[in-house]
């Protein structure tokens, strides 16, 4: 391999000549073999960085043109549009066990937008805390970064795969209307409930856990850049905190804003600990929905059975002809995982030590993480589960008619201790609500019959 000499504050460090990272990143690369090839920095992390600095070099322009020439934000915006496209992901190799204040990703993004600017310019014209960090500091940059991944992530990728899922179970409601069905409760049996009911409970969960995510959005586009090392705002030009929150605004097409109080954006993580939570709570609903799913599926002969799922693959290498509800177990295991990372994403966000959080980087990656594994399980879940529920209505059927609880419908006529009666007697002597209630003399088999109406029991 060949290299190049490049130097810091440090001394010089030798870098592999195809790469672009400097020595600052070099050193973070050597000093921290941890997790290499399995937990890079999230890339939606590297791409928030090419936005943050291409818009501070946009504010840098307009506030301190005589530092950031035309010249210079041209190289920049290039180089930085070449890292917001992923053309560039072979230059960050940095992981996220380093500082925890991610100092070593901010500087390869300068190093990198330096390097490849240069490049371009066909000359040495950008240095990479000079220009490219110029205005900024790792301690406002990495929270900035931070906040725009994870906005991008929950309005791009979870949002979307929720409204999927969303819309496939009202599909799924308009097709079941009219079938009416067992209810349970405690695994037991409970009085009746229409499918289309059970599914809407599905519905509704998914759009509530939508609009609490919604609702923690307006905080994460506050963004910390401007305050610099401690959040005093130091080396930063008056007005750079707005100038350069207007321009990602621009950049991404959303409405980011500067944070009010720059020592709160600093230290404080409370906003994605609260973005997190809304994924929690999707991980908590789609745990319920997934194993209601498979609940329903189960089966085939000795299950409940009163739905049938896609078969998509043999379940069992041992077992002939066994399939078995495999997307809905891919779907609580995300949610187990998500919630694994609420517990990190809270420790993380509480060691915000004096005017630094310095845990920023596990946070993120377990916040990014849940993000990504909740949208790509919803959209596998709809794709190849959800769409394909059918209702077995024979089944269906058979479980209402056999449910002792629907014994409730007869509460208004001959009492709740009564009716406890009847089917103790039916249950023990294994024989139906009307011959133990008529046994009983509860009730005439006439009267019975003109009272006891299970389909409208809903």
């Amino acid at each position: 391999m060949e290299y190049r000499i490049e130097h810091d504050s440090m001394g010089e460090v030798k870098v592999p000549a195809d790469k672009y990272w400097g020595a600052q990143t070099e050193r973070s690369h050597e000093n921290f073999p941890i997790g290499v090839g399995l937990e890079t920095m999230p890339r939606e992390i590297t791409h928030a960085f090419g936005i943050l600095k291409k818009a501070a070099a946009m504010a840098n322009h307009q506030l301190r043109p005589e530092k950031m020439t035309a010249e210079k934000l041209s190289a920049i915006s290039t180089a930085c549009d070449e890292v917001i496209s992923g053309r560039l992901n072979d230059h960050f190799p940095l992981v996220v066990w380093q500082t925890g204040s991610g100092t070593q990703s901010n500087m390869n993004a300068n190093e990198v937008i330096a390097n490849r600017g240069n490049e371009l310019a066909g000359k040495k014209l950008l240095h990479p805390n000079d220009d490219v960090n110029m205005s900024q500091s790792s301690n406002d940059t990495f929270p900035t970064a931070m906040h725009i991944a994870a906005v991008i992530a929950l309005e791009d990728r979870v949002i979307p795969a929720a409204d999927r899922l969303i819309a496939t179970f009202l599909r799924l409601e308009e097709e079941n209307r009219g079938i009416v069905k067992s209810g349970r409760t405690h695994l037991q049996d409970a009085t009746p409930i229409a499918f289309s009911q059970e599914i809407s409970g599905w519905r509704s969960s998914l759009e509530r856990d939508k609009a609490l995510i919604q609702a923690s959005l307006p905080q994460l586009k506050k963004l910390a850049l401007g305050g610099t090392a401690v959040g005093t705002g130091l080396n930063a030009p008056k007005g750079f905190d707005a100038a350069v929150a207007q321009a990602v605004s621009t950049l991404t097409g959303r409405d980011f804003l500067t944070e009010e109080n720059k020592f709160h954006a600093l230290t404080s993580k409370d906003e994605l600990v609260f973005a997190h939570g809304a994924l929690k709570a999707l991980a908590a609903d789609l745990m319920k929905i997934a194993n209601d799913v498979r609940w329903l599926a189960s089966g085939p002969r000795d299950g409940l059975g009163e739905i049938f799922i896609p078969e998509n693959e043999p379940g069992s290498s041992i077992m002939p002809g066994k399939v078995n509800p495999t997307q809905c177990e891919a779907l609580t295991m995300v949610a187990v995982q998500v919630m694994g990372n609420d517990t990190a994403v809270g420790i993380a966000a509480s060691q915000g030590n004096f005017q630094l959080n310095v845990f920023m980087p596990v946070l993120i990656y377990n916040f990014l993480q849940s993000a990504r594994l909740l949208a790509e399980a919803m959209d596998s879940f709809n794709r190849n589960c959800a769409v394909g529920i059918r209702a077995n209505r024979e089944k269906m059927r058979h479980n209402l008619h056999n449910s002792l609880m629907l014994v409730t419908a007869l509460n208004p006529y001959i009492g709740y201790e009564n009716a406890a009666k009847t089917v103790k007697k039916a249950y023990k002597e294994n024989i139906s609500l009307k011959e133990a209630c008529v046994a009983l003399g509860f009730l005439t088999e006439v009267k019975f019959d003109e009272v006891f109406h299970p389909e409208q029991m809903i």
